[in-house]
């Protein structure tokens, strides 16, 4: 019997429900990982990079920002994820094809290495569409073409470190990927701003005269409208842009043993230090301006203080005494734990609540001075090829929390405080010397992990049957969901109730009038509605990549786990 055979009969016998009999050997569980990633790899990959998503049939894949067979996309639920899936697989096995299967998605990254050191949102692979991108490996470096390095959505650091991985495990032979990574990080030491900050996005080093170092104040006013402009050079903790670069400077020092790098690192940490606010409200804001005052950016982020950025800055805080040493960095934890702690906001009744699990609750934005909760109202947004987006209304400030916009969660959760809290005591008693994180650091934002030691949660061998056994012929793990099709002409998403009305024109007769026929639909709020070119029906049973990695990973740590 094949080994693709052994695998399809393992398969078999799990779904016939022999689950105690039939915990796989760790030759069957090598052969499942390897169908599984050999599927992924030469059917799904292009050119070595991924889609967040694809239908069953792989006619169709996107990503939150791009689509098609021409592009893969560089969000960490896409090419990232997958890349670091196929490591961690080699790293459990020895199994190289598992690391030429990583290498060819750093290979994949390179390509979309632009000029200025990072990543955009996505990769464009057509050549002549590359013609308008700042490509590197094009030697396209041309002023009038697209080329912003993006931090947002962990976006350059989560490539750089698949980039750093890779070349730590082909012990640096690849001199692509090898020069590529060393390029981005210095490109990111040259765009660290005087105070140790880094924009949201960015082009080219900053000025340095325009940036003075200051701590952060509250500003005289704020405008309670979103004032418009371009936000993308500010100070950016929101979607933890700060936090994964220093994190991913800190792992790179440990991967090429260079000084600067955690030197940048911890002088982004000393941004984290001014950049903490005063009384009454010590914690941290998304974004803050030149003067370091809290600042707008999109029309849903207000000047505030942020409920989830600032725990985000409190575990950073904890990596960057874990790394050094130095105390300084534990001394605004106590404050901002206990500013969060009386923030957490009473539970009421309407929907922005019955989304949240449970536990504690923040809000997303807190009014600044006053610590009230800030909420935005629900906006009718359209969508047009060709013609942009638009919002006809909603997104204004309000504090109540009766229909608010729910892509933009307005609540975050604050379980995590009392882990913080409890790291924190911990680290504060320990000796620093046996603090130190491992040397090979897991995940996309190995920063976010618990502190405090404790046995690790065993993987489950009925999880790893279940995983095998959802396994399709092909190696494909497949669920029910539709991601749309090519051509989709316009996406509205629906704010308040409305009515859909398709009416459908029949000609009875060329002298006669036009006769319709009406079919009324009823909108609630939250619905989208997208319409799409052609005739062909929605495919509902979907491939993710967030799904793939997750799963090879499971199966990845219970082979080392078994050994």
């Amino acid at each position: 019997m094949t080994a693709a055979g052994r695998v399809t009969a393992l398969i078999a016998s799990l779904c016939a429900g022999a689950w105690a009999a039939e915990i796989p050997t760790r030759a069957q569980l090598l052969e499942a990982m390897l169908k599984a990633a050999r599927f992924y790899r030469h059917q799904v990959a292009t050119q070595g990079g991924y889609h967040a998503y694809y239908t069953a049939d792989l006619s169709y894949g996107r990503s939150e920002v791009s689509e098609g067979p021409t592009q893969v996309e560089v969000q960490r639920g896409a090419t990232p994820a997958v890349a670091l899936a196929f490591l961690e697989a080699y790293e459990a096995t020895g199994e190289r094809e598992f690391l030429e299967f990583a290498r060819a998605a750093a290979h994949a990254l390179v390509r979309g290495q632009l000029c200025s050191g990072g990543w955009d949102y996505f990769i464009e692979l057509d050549p002549e569409k590359r013609k308008s991108y700042q490509y590197r490996a094009d030697n396209n470096c041309g002023a009038d073409k697209r080329g912003l390095t993006t931090l947002d959505d962990n976006v350059t650091q989560g490539a750089l470190r698949v980039l750093m991985r890779v070349d730590r495990a082909l012990n640096f032979s690849d001199p692509p990927i090898h020069e590529a990574a060393r390029y981005a990080l210095g490109k990111l030491l040259e765009a660290q701003y005087p105070n140790g900050a880094w924009p949201q996005r960015f082009h080219r080093p900053p000025d340095p005269n325009k940036y003075p170092v200051k701590p952060a104040s509250y500003p005289p006013s704020w405008s309670r409208t979103w004032p418009g402009g371009d936000y993308q050079a500010h100070y950016t903790f929101n979607d933890n842009a700060i936090c994964d670069v220093i994190d991913a400077l800190l792992e790179a020092a440990r991967i090429y043993h260079e000084p600067r790098y955690r030197a940048a690192a911890e002088k982004g940490g000393d941004f984290i230090l001014l950049a903490q606010m005063p009384e009454p409200q010590p914690a941290w804001a998304q974004q803050y301006d030149a003067d370091m005052h809290p600042a707008w950016a999109r029309p849903f982020e207000p000047p505030a203080i942020a409920g989830g950025e600032s725990q985000a800055v409190l575990r950073t805080l904890l990596v960057l005494y874990r790394e050094t040493g130095n105390r300084k960095y534990l001394a605004p934890v106590p404050r901002a734990l206990a500013y969060l702690k009386r923030s957490i906001v009473p539970r009421g009744d309407a929907e922005v609540f019955r989304r949240m699990p449970e536990g504690p609750v923040l809000a997303r934005f807190y009014e600044l001075k006053t610590n009230r909760p800030l909420y935005v109202t629900k906006g009718t947004r359209i969508q047009a090829d060709g013609l942009g987006s638009r919002i006809l209304d909603g997104y204004e400030l309000s504090y109540s929390p009766e229909s608010v916009i729910a892509h933009y969660g307005m609540l975050v959760s604050g379980r995590e405080l009392s882990a913080i809290e409890e790291d924190y005591q911990w680290l504060s008693q320990a000796d620093p010397a046996m603090v130190r994180r491992p040397d090979k650091l897991q995940g996309l934002s190995p920063w976010m992990e618990r502190i405090k030691p404790g046995p690790a949660a065993p993987v489950s061998p009925k999880e790893v049957q279940r995983v095998i056994a959802s396994l399709d012929e092909r190696g494909a793990w497949v669920r029910p969901g539709a991601i749309g099709k090519p051509g989709r002409v316009v996406s509205v998403y629906v704010a308040r109730p409305m009515l859909l009305r398709i009416a459908r024109r029949q000609w009875t007769d060329p002298a006669a009038e036009v006769a319709t026929t009406d079919r009324v639909i009823q909108l609630r709020p939250d619905d989208t509605v997208d319409v799409f070119l052609g005739s062909e029906p929605l495919v509902e049973q979907i491939i993710s990549s967030a799904d793939f990695a997750r799963n090879l990973t499971l199966l990845a740590r219970w082979y080392a786990q078994a050994r």
